[in-house]
């Protein structure tokens, strides 16, 4: 049974002062939910878990630890990859969940910007836009649980990134709690501020070390007034960015979504993830998920879709097709996409791997990575997916029908190196999207060393000097503060 007395400190009451009763869990059967990752990778063990309801809160607390010297690791939904947002397992350090500073503060569809808290829900801020007329095209797998601060602090990619960028490319402006306690405000709805250093660009992608978002202006666009999507059935990789190419040919502005899936992933979704079925004839061995949508009037979407997708058939290019006719159509397509973490995760112990190369070099990297960790383990299952239109892909491996575990997770090392090496042939990245967190930091080093790995640590060290700021995570082991 887990140990559920509460933990004291004498912190609790002077931050109880701050917060109210409310704010502050200690009792270990209600701070335990905030002390592991979402992939059971690491088990922390929290001093306790603060929730401010607002910045002026949440600065008054940080200002709070720094006198104090009780560092603090900042969580949003607590959806990362790669540990980032767990504590550490000493019991000391202060979880400072976002989760109740969720006001939308302002939409303006003049400016097509919506000025909302780090709490909210990615899917409810969508929600929030499309209400008033607008569209927020960040999505990401986990936009239900998924926060505002935390997808940021992470800059998340996504389905839409090859139309619409990454989280930074979506934001105008943040407000940020500094590790002294200071706010920075700096929620400017300007599209041209040419002031110096562009400070925003500092925290997204920082992982909660330099500071805590606690809003941000968020650009909109108009809501789609025509939208196609459609999953092909593809003989090879190569064939699936061929496909993107023509598309890119045809109308770039329109594509918003070009995802790979391959048959070993598909087949997994179709075995664990109840109620999805394949929509085609026969299986593949490749596919790919392609989204196209506008917000011109009348502007043939799907004459252009299919005629596309004729010549490709002529050119046998293109399997099998088919096309949603109905929003539902459209949901469930996705549903098989989005369904490919959670099925490998019920397959067995999993390695992942989430990497990008120029998107020209996605079909070589797949295969040279997939030869590479066969060498390694005969039967592992190779199950590539992911945003092919931008270069990212999952490249995560499943361990053997019917093999140990642990045994598998054993090699983890082994096959994230055998994967990143493939990686850098093609000058790619050992971490598209998800991050660093904890689990990367150690590769840092040898992929970021010398003057970029240099100036981070200095940034870190002007603006956290004690490292109380989300310790241990981002930078590599006894490079930080």
């Amino acid at each position: 049974m887990p140990e559920t007395r509460p933990t004291t400190s004498p912190h609790f009451d002077a931050i109880r002062s701050l917060l109210g009763d409310t704010g502050l869990l200690t009792d270990v059967s209600d701070t335990a939910s905030y002390a592991t990752d979402w992939r059971g990778l690491y088990q922390g063990r929290a001093l306790a878990v603060a929730r401010p309801a607002t910045t002026p809160e949440l600065a008054a607390l940080v200002r709070y630890c720094c006198e104090n010297n009780i560092p603090v690791v900042p969580q949003g939904g607590n959806t990362g990859m790669c540990g980032g947002a767990t504590p550490a397992p000493d019991g000391t350090q202060l979880v400072i969940s976002t989760s109740r500073i969720t006001k939308l503060r302002a939409l303006d569809r003049t400016d097509m910007t919506m000025t909302i808290e780090a709490g909210v829900p990615l899917k409810t801020a969508q929600d929030m836009a499309r209400d008033a007329g607008c569209w927020l095209p960040l999505s990401i797998s986990a936009e239900g649980t998924a926060q505002i601060g935390g997808v940021l602090s992470t800059n998340a990619g996504g389905n839409n990134t090859v139309r619409f960028g990454n989280a930074r490319d979506m934001v105008l402006g943040l407000e940020v709690v500094l590790p002294d306690g200071q706010i920075w405000h700096g929620l400017r709805r300007l599209r041209k501020d040419n002031t110096g250093y562009c400070l925003r660009h500092l925290f997204m992608g920082a992982e909660g070390t330099l500071g805590i978002i606690t809003a941000a202006v968020l650009k909109l666009v108009p809501i789609p007034r025509e939208t196609e999507v459609t999953l092909c059935a593809l003989p090879s990789a190569e064939a699936a960015l061929d496909l993107f190419a023509r598309f890119q040919a045809e109308d770039p502005a329109s594509l918003v979504a070009f995802e790979y899936m391959s048959g070993t992933g598909m087949d997994l979704v179709l075995r664990y993830i109840p109620g999805v079925n394949l929509p085609l004839a026969d299986r593949a061995d490749h596919y790919a998920l392609i989204e196209l949508s506008t917000p011109r009037a009348r502007a043939g979407l799907r004459a252009m879709l299919e005629s596309v997708l004729e010549a490709a058939f002529e050119d046998e290019i293109v399997l099998d097709a088919v096309l949603a006719d109905s929003e539902a159509q459209r949901l469930a397509l996705w549903k098989i996409r989005e369904e490919h973490a959670e099925a490998q995760k019920r397959a067995g112990a999993n390695v992942k791997n989430d990497v990008s190369v120029p998107v020209s070099a996605s079909p070589a990297f797949m295969a040279q990575a997939q030869t590479a960790v066969e060498a390694l383990i005969p039967g592992i299952r190779v199950a590539p997916f992911g945003h092919m239109g931008d270069g990212n892909i999952h490249f995560n491996l499943i361990q053997p029908e019917g093999a140990d575990g642990p045994g598998f997770l054993a090699r983890a090392h082994d096959l994230m190196e055998a994967v990143n090496a493939v990686v850098r042939q093609f000058d790619g990245s050992f971490s598209a999207e998800h991050g660093i967190g904890q689990l990367k930091s150690d590769m840092m080093a040898d992929w970021r060393g010398g003057a970029e790995l240099d100036l981070m640590q200095k940034i870190k060290h002007a603006i956290d000097p004690r490292d109380l700021m989300n310790p241990g995570k981002l930078l590599p082991p006894g490079d930080q503060g």
